[in-house]
């Protein structure tokens, strides 16, 4: 283990999460107004609803299934009985099922944007930026079914989830777990670790506020009117 990679998988971690947490913090006490994820549905409203709705349940399936499959301990799997093999063969059909869902949701959601001249004048180089990194990483991360597929043993996926509960239990030897993953899933780490470390100089803070309110879920339609 060289140290370039205990600095990306065992330091870099960190320096994200914190810019992720406390970048947040200030872009919240300094650009309230900016808190939101500038709905572009008055300069085009094309496929619009349907690329989101695909986006939106397809990344909030991949982000939930990685923060429970990441996170949970080996041993509550073990002792409800779910094999390794079983847990991998699950991670990667539920893992293809939400990210196929996403990815269809993102690229429409790319041809939108890079595709509409008004769009594409009236997007920052962040909002691009972000399209791209998220789509990348989409890809990195269904790629790594393929690589999944030829070693069901559970064991690739063990390693996984012992590097990333020993991150966020600040254990120093974290690193070491992926020193021999294939180099895709090494990849696939880095842009969603990167992922947290822009995200809040982007759009995608407003996620904050889905999450903090308890009435989100049940709130009411926003209309938008277009003037004729």
């Amino acid at each position: 283990m060289n140290t370039l990679h205990q600095f990306v998988f065992g330091i870099y971690p960190y320096i994200a999460l914190a810019i992720f947490l406390f970048g947040s913090l200030a872009r919240f006490e300094r650009e309230q107004y900016g808190w939101k994820s500038d709905s572009s549905q008055l300069l085009h409203r094309g496929n619009l609803r349907t690329a989101n709705i695909l986006f939106h349940v397809g990344v909030l399936g991949v982000f939930f299934g990685h923060l429970v499959g990441l996170l949970t301990p080996v041993a509550v799997w073990d002792a409800l009985g779910v094999s390794h093999s079983f847990k991998q063969m699950l991670a990667m059909v539920a893992g293809g099922l939400f990210g196929g869902i996403g990815l269809i949701g993102l690229v429409m959601l790319i041809a939108r944007r890079f595709g509409n001249a008004r769009l594409a004048a009236n997007s920052s180089w962040r909002d691009k930026l972000l399209l791209i990194w998220l789509l990348v990483t989409l890809v990195l991360g269904l790629s790594t079914i393929l690589v999944s597929a030829h070693h069901t043993d559970g064991h690739q996926m063990i390693r996984l989830m012992t590097w990333a509960q020993h991150i966020v239990t600040f254990q120093g030897d974290a690193a070491g777990y992926i020193a021999d993953a294939a180099p895709i899933f090494k990849a696939h780490i880095f842009m969603g670790m990167t992922f947290f470390l822009i995200f809040p100089f982007t759009r995608m803070v407003h996620v904050w506020s889905g999450f903090a309110s308890v009435g989100y879920v049940g709130r009411a339609w926003q209309l938008v009117r277009a003037r004729h």
